[in-house]
């Protein structure tokens, strides 16, 4: 444990707590902790806010810490976050609440957000159907915003005319109060114009007409586990294709030396707000890799537009240049600390808590600690044991295997001796013998493929995988699914007999599984696995019907870059290709599993990605695939 840490210095972060800490200590990320907020929603704003006064006192409050002048930035914010308020009303309960000294105005901004109902977890990250879907609650809140926008002007402007009117009187020599009409509208004003001014109730009516818009789509928001999982696909896009951050955060979807992998129509870039939340979302975990290259290049962009403000940013230069000076501290970097410190301790010299480490930096160096930092090793996952490979096989340019490796392969009209296939046979590919891996082309239509995404798009669920003899979510599974029966639409129908036709295959209950159907979500990917059971423990085997003999997997949808199947033991990756259907045996002809499947859906990098999944168990194929000669086969 670092040494400040031991005598009650405190840098961020949202659990690293120093042993024995005073209550009085701060952490300046910590951002909407506050003592029974539940209880003050239900008073409305205007009563929870008087609450929060009555609080203050008795130092049970605690927000953001007041770390600096509020400022115009907090007064506008802390204006824009109320809805049963008027201007006056806020600037007056603000400077109340300052007279107080416990609590800055910037903790007063926190208290005012926090008031806001907690969104529904609505887990949009994990298929994109669900992040299209969040563009209809965004282009609804657009439209009120505009509404709100228009009639704020229309009151400005009314204001800006009454303003000017009662200016021209001031600065005319002539208009003395003298004159018994010009002494009467100057009472007038005083007593009932100006009140009805500064008390209008249309800026209530407009901002709580705006708010009114929020709370129509506020089931539909994203939740603070897809903000988070946003930003892990980011860091996940950055690992498997290699990307720079500071072209990603340009828009540039591209490797040192290599052509782009994906060049969007329009390039967006991310803001240094954006860079520190996904900086601090690799913080948090402890995960400095990622977290020194995000939060550096958010210093980079919040230097260069240090002094200015924009509305919706959360963060600013003094929260990035403090997490990263923490992070780099953390990865053996003290001398680098030790000069970020320094620069935060420019733009706010009284900080206490940075001054502390300043000088435990200091000494640190002196003793010869951290003197010299080795580079950062990027954290590997224990359950991902060939990451290399993986990645590899997924940058691979369209999934091709070297020239050599092509022998014995071909393209063919199968019929299969299917009296299904003998009009349309259909078109296949052999993409590897050992494991046998063919790649049907035109498998469907483009309407038998989006009747099969209609049927499954309202039932989709965050995809699962077996954990023993559950099934939980995991991070290295990001999809959502839905699972079709036969009898769902004669379009399944058809489908399956196309895929019994085909692999020759008893696709009778129980002896195959229904039509699984997948969206991938932002980065969606699902590392390196087998389909087929490689425990007897394992839920596939409360079909009673065996073990997965065979996977069939069809591509519903094209994607503009990523997405390859990747089979990492055998050395080769196929890439998504709309319409065809993919098809591998997962056990050999012994029953025993084929470790040459071992197989991943690589990260999307852009796009809609959309599989249908069809598995195929071991009993009722005893005839159909029966075994070999060789007990080795």
């Amino acid at each position: 444990m670092p040494l400040f840490l031991k005598n009650q210095h405190f840098l961020p972060g949202s659990s690293r707590k120093a042993e024995g800490a005073s209550k009085s200590s701060w952490f300046p990320e910590e951002k909407g902790h506050c003592w029974g907020l539940g209880a003050l929603r239900a008073l409305g704003t205007l009563g929870a806010l008087r609450v929060l006064v009555a609080l203050l006192g008795q130092e049970t409050l605690w927000v953001l810490g007041a770390r600096r002048a509020l400022g115009i930035r907090g007064v506008l914010g802390a204006l824009l976050g109320l809805g049963a308020l008027g201007a006056v009303e806020v600037l007056g309960i603000l400077g109340a609440l300052g007279a107080l000294g416990t609590l800055g105005a910037l903790g007063v901004l926190g208290a005012l957000l926090a008031l806001l109902p907690p969104p529904a977890p609505a887990e949009t990250f994990s298929a994109m159907l669900s992040v299209r879907g969040a563009l209809g609650a965004e282009r609804r809140l657009l439209r009120r915003l505009r509404s709100y926008l228009r009639d704020e002007s229309s009151r400005l402007r009314r204001l800006r005319r009454f303003y000017e009117k009662v200016q021209a009187l001031h600065q005319d020599p002539k208009a003395s109060v003298e004159n018994p009409l010009l002494a009467f509208s100057l009472i007038k004003r005083l007593h009932s114009d100006w009140p009805n001014v500064i008390y209008s109730d249309e800026v209530t009516r407009n901002t709580q007409a705006l708010h009114a818009g929020l709370e129509e789509v506020e089931q539909e928001l994203p939740g603070t586990e897809d903000l988070d999982g946003a930003a892990r696909a980011l860091m996940r896009l950055q690992d498997v294709y290699a990307l720079s951050v500071r072209g990603l955060a340009k828009g540039v979807f591209q490797r040192a030396g290599h052509p782009p992998l994906y060049s969007p129509g329009r390039r967006v870039s991310l803001s240094a707000d954006d860079c520190f939340h996904v900086g601090k979302v690799a913080y948090d975990t402890g995960d400095y890799y990622h977290s020194i290259a995000w939060l550096e290049e958010a210093v980079s962009l919040f230097r260069l537009s240090y002094g200015s403000w924009n509305l919706e940013d959360r963060s600013s230069l003094e929260d990035a240049l403090d997490h990263l000076a923490f992070s780099y501290f953390m990865a053996g970097n003290i001398s680098h600390a030790l000069s970020l410190s320094r620069e935060f301790l420019r733009y706010d010299p009284s900080n206490q808590r940075v001054s502390r480490n300043v000088a435990k930096y200091k000494k640190l160096l002196e003793m010869g600690t951290g003197a010299s930092a080795s580079p950062l090793q990027r954290p590997n996952s224990t359950r991902l044991q060939s990451r290399d490979a993986y990645e590899e096989l997924c940058q691979r340019p369209r999934g091709q295997p070297a020239p050599e490796r092509l022998l014995h392969l071909g393209c063919s009209y199968e019929t299969n001796s299917s009296p299904y296939l003998l009009l349309q046979p259909a078109k296949k590919e052999m993409v590897r013998i050992q494991p046998y891996v063919a790649l049907y082309h035109d498998f469907i239509t483009d309407a038998e493929a989006e009747t099969i995404k209609g049927l499954a798009g309202p039932w989709l669920q965050r995809s699962v995988v077996a954990s023993g003899e559950k099934q939980q979510k995991a991070e290295y599974r990001i999809s959502k699914s839905a699972w079709l029966k036969d009898t769902a639409d004669p379009v399944v129908r058809a489908l399956d007999q196309r895929i019994a036709a085909v692999t020759g295959l008893d696709l009778r209950p129980p002896y195959a599984e229904y039509l699984q159907v997948v969206n991938y979500g932002l980065g969606g990917h699902y590392e390196p696995h087998f389909d087929h059971a490689t425990s007897k423990k394992s839920p596939l085997y409360r079909m009673k019907s065996g073990n997965r003999i065979a996977t069939i997997m069809i591509y519903l949808s094209a994607v503009e870059a990523g997405g390859s199947t990747a089979f990492i033991y055998a050395n080769f990756s196929v890439p998504v290709v709309k319409n065809a259907a993919l098809f591998w045996w997962n056990l050999r002809r012994n029953g025993n599993g084929d470790g040459d499947t071992l197989h991943a859906g690589c990260p999307v990098l852009a796009g809609d990605k959309w599989v249908a999944n069809k598995w195929i168990h071991e009993h009722g194929q005893e005839f159909r695939r029966p075994c070999s000669a060789d007990p080795q086969d």
